[in-house]
């Protein structure tokens, strides 16, 4: 059976026409909205993250998330790294320059402890720090080395191989995929700027794809025309496919098990299985001029409607973070419904 909210988004997605239903009418109270379908159907946990006062402590968001073993919820915000715990509670933090504007983030348990990978698109560097310290380990500043003659270097994506190799992304610039082994040695760059079947115009969010073996990158490839698309490359950086087309505009992916959550700036979050045939869309957004706008303030979020959908990760029981790119800054929990 396939849910009202999801008709509507795939209708979105592939430019139907269905019938909106009306408004909610506000009330004082916020009640969780359901949205999926199926084995992916979630409940929105309202108030989730916010402060004592009922506003967002984080500030404008233009980031990522990612979960630790204990549990704790990490999420990138223009001020640095904030950590929350499950029941939504700020345990540490990481602020000021050196942890600012992280674009995107990956998460890894290694010796020595759990480490965060990050793409700071504005500050044209790859980082990496311990997630309880906060002490950063290593830095990827643009690889001279490559003999690239680049205007500008912007990375928005990293992700890492099971052998400690990492990729970062200049997606917001010469859309090269930049190659270095665990101690930050370049090896090799990939993928021009084009809208060709091998080129990436903005390689936005990339993600090691643990659903085939050998592993390979899932690349979101945000605006390639004449929608948004997700492409597979092996770690070699040779072009496999093109995985689906048509996602507006993709941001990031995280992948769990066989499943991969993949927002859409436009404001839904897509989930595919590991044919990635289309799960269930969730928090699609039918307004236009809403969808895909950073400047939502808080006192106009809707529950259970997202705006700029920019992150997501999933936790152990299969919930749902989802961060918004949004000017008061919007982080979000949704609870696996369980059958």
């Amino acid at each position: 059976m396939v849910c009202r909210s999801t008709l509507l988004a795939l209708a979105a997605l592939f430019g139907l026409v269905v019938p909106l239903a009306a408004a909610d009418t506000p009330t004082k109270e916020v009640a969780p909205v359901r949205m999926g379908c199926g084995i992916m159907t979630f409940d929105t946990v309202p108030g989730w993250g916010l402060g004592e006062d009922g506003k967002s402590v984080i500030g404008p968001t233009h980031g990522s998330v990612v979960i630790d073993k204990a549990g704790n919820i990490y999420t990138s915000a223009q001020m640095g790294v904030f950590v929350f715990s499950p029941e939504g509670k700020v345990v540490r933090r990481f602020l000021g320059d050196k942890y600012s504007n992280i674009h995107d983030m990956k998460i890894r348990d290694e010796e020595g402890g759990e480490f965060i990978y990050g793409a700071r698109n504005a500050n044209a560097e790859g980082i990496k720090f311990n997630a309880e310290t906060g002490d950063i380990v290593l830095k990827l500043p643009f690889p001279a080395e490559s003999g690239l003659k680049l205007d500008k270097f912007n990375p928005t994506a990293i992700t890492v191989a099971a052998n400690g190799d990492i990729f970062l992304s200049d997606g917001y610039a010469s859309n090269h995929i930049f190659k270095f082994d665990k101690t930050g040695k370049y090896l090799k760059h990939f993928g021009v700027k084009g809208n060709g079947l091998e080129e990436f115009n903005t390689a936005h969010g990339m993600v090691l794809d643990t659903r085939y073996e050998p592993n390979r990158l899932l690349i979101c490839d945000r605006n390639h025309q004449p929608k948004g698309r997700l492409l597979h490359y092996d770690l070699d950086g040779k072009f496999i496919e093109e995985v689906i087309t048509g996602l507006g505009m993709p941001t990031s992916a995280a992948i769990q098990g066989d499943y991969v959550s993949v927002p859409d700036l436009h404001g839904r979050l897509v989930i595919l299985n590991k044919t990635n045939t289309i799960m269930a869309v969730l928090g699609h957004n039918p307004d236009p001029a809403k969808g895909g706008n950073f400047n939502i303030p808080q006192d106009q979020w809707k529950e259970g409607i997202f705006s700029g959908t920019h992150g997501s990760y999933w936790d152990k029981d299969g919930n749902l973070y989802v961060q918004d790119w949004n000017v008061s800054g919007r982080l979000m929990k949704l609870v696996r419904v369980k059958n």
